[in-house]
C-alpha cells in the first residue's frame, strides 16, 4: 500500500476517508477548510490509496487543539483504520510514518488522547500500549493522555487545568465543538433543532481557535457534551443517541 499525503496542491482532489467524497458536501468542505489552515502549522494527514478509512493525522502538540502542555511532542489527532482494511498491518505502516517523520523532525516523541477502555473517536488504549505508549496524565470522566517517548527522561505530556474546573460551564446542555471532524458539521445543527423543538436549552459553543481549544474545559474538543456541568459524552450523535440521552434526563 502506497501512502498519499495531503498538501495544498492536492486537498481538493483528495479523498479524506472519514467522510464521502464529494466536495460540495457540507461535512467535506468543514473538515478541508479546517485541514488548510493547519497545514502551514506543520499538520500531516495521510492516507493509505485504498478505498475505505485507513489515515493517519498528526500535528506538533503546540498546535493541537487540546488542552495539554507537551512541549516539542507530536500530536496525533487521529489513527483509523477500519472495516475490511483490518487485518492487514496498515495501522502499523501509518504510525511507524508518524515516528519516522516525528524523529527526523526533531521531536520528543508523541502523545494522543486515549482511555480506560476502547471507546469511540479515541485511540484504541490497547493497541496504542501495544506499541509502547504510556500514560503520562488522566482526566475526569475517562480520559487518558498516552505518550510514547523517543528518550530515556523525556518530560511528561500533561492536560492543562482547565480540565479539572468545571465551574463556568452553564447548566442544562452545553456542547463544545470544533470542525476538525466532519462529522460535527452536519450534526450539530440537527441535534440544536431537535433541542429548539423540545424548549430545552441547548447552548453551543463552537471552537474556532487553536487558543480556544487549548483552553476548552473538555480534553476531547472535537465534540463535547456537557449537562449541568458534567460531561455526557464526547462522541458525536446521532438523532437516535441523542433521543435516548434526552430520554435519561427525562427532558
Amino acid at each position: 500500500m502506497e501512502l498519499v499525503k495531503l498538501t495544498h496542491d492536492n486537498i481538493e482532489e483528495e479523498h479524506i476517508c472519514c467522510a464521502i467524497s464529494n466536495n460540495k458536501d457540507v461535512q467535506v468542505m468543514s473538515k478541508k477548510n479546517w485541514l488548510k489552515e493547519r497545514l502551514d502549522e506543520g499538520l500531516v494527514f495521510l492516507r493509505g490509496n485504498v478505498r475505505g478509512k485507513c489515515f493517519i493525522e498528526y500535528l506538533p502538540a503546540e498546535y493541537a487543539w487540546i488542552p495539554i502542555e507537551a512541549k516539542d511532542y507530536m500530536y496525533i489527532d487521529c489513527l483509523w483504520v477500519s472495516g475490511q482494511l483490518k487485518g492487514k498491518d496498515y495501522s502499523n505502516l501509518l504510525l511507524e510514518e508518524c515516528i519516522k517523520d516525528s524523529k527526523e523532525k526533531g521531536k520528543k516523541g508523541l502523545v494522543t488522547l486515549s482511555s480506560k477502555k476502547k471507546m469511540g473517536f479515541l485511540s484504541d488504549p490497547k493497541y496504542m500500549r501495544y506499541k509502547g505508549f504510556e500514560t503520562a496524565d488522566t482526566a475526569p470522566p475517562y480520559f487518558e493522555l498516552l505518550y510514547f517517548s523517543f528518550a530515556e527522561n523525556a518530560e511528561k505530556p500533561r492536560f492543562r487545568s482547565v480540565v479539572r474546573s468545571r465551574e463556568n460551564i452553564p447548566d442544562g446542555f452545553v456542547l463544545y465543538y470544533t470542525n476538525q471532524c466532519p462529522f460535527t458539521a452536519k450534526y450539530v445543527p440537527i441535534l440544536e433543532n431537535m433541542a429548539q423543538a423540545r424548549q430545552i436549552a441547548f447552548q453551543v459553543v463552537h471552537i474556532q481557535s487553536r487558543e480556544e481549544a487549548q483552553n476548552a474545559p473538555s480534553p476531547f474538543t472535537t465534540f463535547s457534551l456537557f449537562y449541568g456541568g458534567e460531561l455526557v459524552t464526547h462522541e458525536i450523535l446521532s438523532e437516535k443517541k441523542f433521543e435516548k440521552i434526552l430520554v435519561s434526563k427525562g427532558l
